[in-house]
């Protein structure tokens, strides 16, 4: 409460019941919305404004101007447009007194100087009126409080009968208390007679904003907005819907579900999800942690299964309300990954699909849930071919694929774009020139990549290492390694094989032996090769996405004896010494 009187605040109510409706009328719709539904669910305006920056005070900004400032200049722009005039030509002098008891700042002269800024110029003003006339906007924010429950005011803050949809319910809600707000803080500003150099009609839009955001960030909802806003989300669901983002897994697991996740599920069955309340869970490799998960709801099951992934389980699982979010245990979910599923109770189907679950691959872990409508069915698990699906479900792990031990690649400088390239038989120098380097000529890589960017020039150069049984030649963004002449002059001595990769999604595997090359694809299929290379590609299918640089760098490793490892690109980087193509 204010320390304004009881028969002060009655006439003061009577004051603000008459005045506020001159406001109400004139209040553009759309930010009255925005107003209107910040205390409703996030997801009912995807651009209305979050509240959680109005408890974020600046220099000690009263809560109104921290209100007013989350808003962001455009509406509390717009706001201003449509109010100027009225408030600055409405008669405030019937107001009953609203300063009782706050101390009036002394007189003086002022001498005021500004710079541009991201304020409004309401947001400006009514910051300029704090720092002159401290006690201002929390007296203000205080009456509009009081006088929310006022007899003659509360009536006229309900929504009417004709306000039936979202929208119209949000518009009027907002209104209302806008219309509130800023009659009382027209009063405030008139009896406080800033000087000059405060606009008082910016000012008293300004704080009617701000006031009116802290109230109705507060305040129940109309209780008709439930049921429009359901009535709306349903209306305006259109489907398929795809979405990604990340979500923080706790105590090994994450979830699908309308409401909570809970504390205990048992994944023994098929070694990745349980079916809840209202949704399922699923089981991390990551104790704690992001991870990556894409999220699509169809209007019928996919044709096929997707590739690419180690785990693939569906389940089936009861939808009490709809509009499922993918959560943390915590209750936490990514931006874009909430409430996305049908806003419709009902029996839905979920294929949920991993990789990276094993401990070794944790970085990589991520998920994809594919949701459905449909009549409740058994299980199934689709593909099993991680470790800590085996051993949830009981069964025996399963080797881990050699293509994994090269998955320290996309962690490293060479994720993007790279060659590698290895050769056996051969000195460094003598594969220094069959790459067309001089040996006597090294050079700082950091030198060749600054002179490279001050020319804006993309000329090969190379990196190499004498990995005792073989010589590894790496390319950082380079693709000199894939060239026929290349392959064959370095293998004269022994063989040499290379694989290139880059952002485009563009390979190239290469093998060559005794100064003749053998063979040069991109690995896509199962084609014919020879035996030497058949016995290098054994058991690696090409043709199933993901992994496709990891598979490329075994057959590599399996034709020469000898495969990279992250300890040897350190021992290249930290050495720092690269050599130019010059032939």
């Amino acid at each position: 409460m204010t320390d304004v009187s009881v028969q002060a605040s009655d006439e003061l109510g009577a004051f603000v019941g008459a005045t506020m409706s001159v406001f109400i009328e004139r209040i553009p719709a759309t930010p009255a919305r925005l107003l209107g539904r910040l205390a409703a669910p996030e997801e009912a305006d995807s651009r209305s404004v979050g509240t959680h920056g109005f408890d974020r005070p600046v220099d000690g900004d009263p809560g109104c101007l921290t209100a007013l400032r989350a808003l962001g200049p455009l509406p509390v722009e717009r706001l201003l447009g449509a109010l100027e005039l009225v408030v600055g030509g409405h008669d405030w002098s019937g107001a009953p007194d609203v300063l009782a008891g706050l101390v009036r700042p002394p007189e003086v002269q002022y001498a005021w100087m500004a710079a541009g800024g991201h304020d409004s110029e309401a947001t400006s003003a009514t910051a300029l009126l704090h720092r002159l006339h401290p006690g201002l906007a929390d007296r203000t924010v205080a009456l509009v409080r009081e006088l929310a429950a006022h007899p003659v005011v509360a009536p006229l803050l309900a929504v009417t009968p004709a306000a039936t949809d979202e929208p119209s319910i949000a518009a009027e809600h907002g209104a209302a208390h806008l219309g509130l707000a800023v009659a009382v803080a027209g009063a405030v500003v008139h009896q406080a007679a800033p000087p000059v150099i405060v606009e008082r009609a910016a000012a008293t839009v300004g704080l009617g904003v701000g006031a009116a955001a802290l109230l109705l960030r507060d305040a129940l909802m109309p209780a008709a907005y439930a049921a429009a806003l359901l009535a709306r989300i349903r209306a305006e669901y259109l489907l398929p819907r795809h979405m990604s983002g990340t979500v923080t897994a706790a105590e090994h697991r994450f979830g699908l579900a309308e409401h909570e996740l809970p504390e205990q599920a048992d994944f023994a069955s098929n070694g990745m999800v349980a079916v809840a309340d209202g949704g399922i869970v699923v089981r991390t490799g990551v104790a704690v942690g992001a991870v990556r998960v894409e999220l699509a709801v169809l209007a019928e099951a996919p044709d096929e299964l997707e590739s690419g992934w180690e785990e693939i389980v569906e389940v089936s699982w009861r939808a009490a309300e709809g509009r499922a979010s993918v959560l943390a245990p915590d209750g936490t979910s990514g931006r874009g990954l909430r409430r996305q599923t049908p806003p419709w109770p009902g029996e839905y189907r979920t294929r949920v699909h991993a990789r990276g679950r094993d401990d070794l691959d944790a970085e990589l872990e991520s998920y994809k849930l594919v949701v459905w409508g449909a009549p409740a069915a058994p299980e199934i698990v689709h593909k099993r071919t991680d470790q800590l699906g085996h051993r949830l479900r009981g069964e025996p792990e399963p080797a881990r694929p050699p293509e994994h031990a090269y998955r320290w690649i996309r962690r490293s400088p060479l994720s993007q774009a790279a060659t590698v390239t290895v050769v056996t038989g051969a000195t460094v120098e003598q594969t220094l020139r069959a790459f067309g380097a001089d040996p006597d000529r090294p050079e700082s890589i950091n030198d060749i990549q600054r002179d490279l960017s001050l020319r804006r020039a993309i000329d090969p150069w190379i990196t190499v290492l004498d990995g005792g049984d073989a010589v590894l030649v790496v390319e950082d963004n380079g693709f000199r390694g894939t060239d026929a002449t290349v392959l064959r002059n370095a293998s004269t001595g022994g063989r040499a094989a290379s694989m290139f990769w880059n952002v485009n999604a563009l390979t190239r595997l290469s093998f060559a032996e005794a100064g003749q090359l053998l063979a040069a694809f991109e690995p896509w299929g199962r084609e014919e090769h020879p035996p030497e290379i058949a016995a290098a590609l054994l058991g690696l299918d090409f043709a199933e996405p993901g992994d496709r640089t990891e598979k490329g760098l075994v057959a590599v490793t399996r034709f020469t004896g000898r495969g990279i490892t992250a300890a040897d690109l350190t021992r290249i980087r930290a050495a720092g010494i690269g050599y130019r193509i010059t032939g």
